[in-house]
This record gives structure tokens, C-alpha cells and sequence, in this order.
């Protein structure tokens, strides 16, 4: 890696690193306008009755926030079809960072649980695969997929109707982030991100954006190295 990296002494690194750390600054303070403005977004009352299935029973949209006001919801990939016999496993890279963070979020007044249209029993058979114990319920009784857009009809795949109009889904279901809030009796959606939306609730992304190698997908597909962690050669 030396011989095609520049290496300096130290003052000369310290310079290099201290002028990145202007920038870096820069972007922390856009960052934290960009969120203030998205906390700022008008909100769209649901009115729609959605019911899942899970570990506990049926339960509607106001069940799972479970008495807090903010409920986060992650859209995993994992379709209702046979040929789907495990979960998206780049959906799994994502849900590993999930279980540590739970109490924390709950602390803070926000629930969080995943949802899939696939059946309950191969949702709760892949969960303990994964070893994970966060709430992960079921919409394959309903519409809720497809209306925040996550899951496409055949005709749909290779138009763009995905992330706002921008993109094609090329297939069924897709990944994403919902966020629904309760005030009394009324739930209302605040915001919905897909795609590379969702980079920034990757923990170890975070990390490999840090690391002289990066993400690894230089010489590929964006995350082509990924795998279920139990898939991983020890």
C-alpha cells in the first residue's frame, strides 16, 4: 500500500490532516442543517388501517409504538415467495447494527421494528438464524409495503417508480426507512428514505469510510463482498 500512497513526515501530515478537518467540520454543520430540515417536513396523516403478524399477534401500525411517539420502521427485503428462503442478505448487513441500539432508541422515546411480506414462520426461522431479537412483523396481509413504496407489481419493475421517481426496482421489493409519529389518536408519516438513503444508518460503513481501503467496492458492484455474517470465511 506504501508505494502507492504518498507518505510525508509528521508536520507535513498534521497540515494535511488538519485542513481535512476544516472540511470535515464543514460537512458536520450542513449535516446538521440538512437534519433540522428534514425534522422540518410537513407530515402526512395516516389513515389507512394497517395489521401485521407478529411474534405477538396481529397487531396495527399504533401497536407498534409500543406507548412511545416516534416509531422507526425498517423495510426488509424478504418477499413472500418460495423462492425466497432467506432474507436479503445485504437487508442482514443492515440489521446487524440493529439489536445494540434498540434500548437506546427506546430511551429516547422511539420504537423501532423491521417489517417483510414474507410469512411470519420463515421471518421468525431466519431472526434466529441471524441470533437477532429485535421486533420483526410481517405485512403480507396487507397493503403497507406497497404503499411507502417498498414492494412493486411485476409491470413496475423496470420503470421508475422506486426513491421518488428516481430509480427502477428492478424487482419486487426493495430496502428503505419509514418514520411514522402519534399524537393522541392520530398517526402521521414524517419521512421515508430508500436506496443509498439508508447509508447512513449502516454503523459499519461508518467505520469503513474511515479506513484507508474504504468500502472494498472499488473493484466491484457496491457491497459485492457482503454476506450474512455466518457466511463469512473464519
Amino acid at each position: 500500500m506504501t508505494q502507492q500512497h504518498r507518505v510525508v513526515q509528521h508536520d507535513e501530515w498534521v497540515e494535511a490532516r488538519t485542513s481535512l478537518l476544516a472540511r470535515e467540520k464543514e460537512f458536520t454543520r450542513q449535516r446538521d442543517l440538512l437534519s433540522e430540515e428534514r425534522r422540518e417536513l410537513p407530515w402526512e396523516r395516516v389513515d389507512k388501517e394497517y395489521v401485521f403478524d407478529g411474534p405477538d399477534g396481529d397487531q396495527s401500525l399504533a401497536d407498534l409504538f409500543d406507548g412511545r411517539s416516534q416509531l422507526v420502521v425498517y423495510h426488509f427485503m424478504f418477499a413472500p415467495e418460495d423462492a425466497w428462503d432467506e432474507a436479503c442478505k445485504h437487508c442482514s448487513f443492515w440489521a446487524d447494527n440493529f439489536d445494540p441500539i434498540v434500548v437506546h432508541l427506546n430511551a429516547n422515546d422511539v420504537s423501532m421494528v423491521a417489517v417483510s411480506r414474507a410469512k411470519l414462520d420463515n421471518i421468525e426461522r431466519y431472526r434466529k438464524r441471524m441470533g437477532w431479537s429485535f421486533k420483526w412483523l410481517s405485512s403480507s396481509g396487507s397493503d403497507f409495503n406497497f404503499d411507502y413504496r417498498v414492494s412493486f407489481a411485476p409491470e413496475e419493475y423496470e420503470s421508475p417508480v422506486f426513491n421518488y421517481g428516481t430509480m427502477a426496482p428492478g424487482f419486487g421489493d426493495r430496502e428503505g426507512v419509514s418514520v411514522f409519529t402519534k399524537v393522541d389518536d392520530e398517526i402521521f408519516h414524517t419521512y421515508s428514505t430508500y436506496a443509498r438513503g439508508i447509508d447512513m444508518l449502516n454503523t459499519a460503513y461508518h467505520y469503513l469510510d474511515i479506513v484507508p481501503k474504504g468500502r472494498g467496492e472499488d473493484d466491484g458492484p457496491p457491497q459485492h463482498w457482503v454476506r450474512r455474517h455466518d457466511e463469512y470465511a473464519r
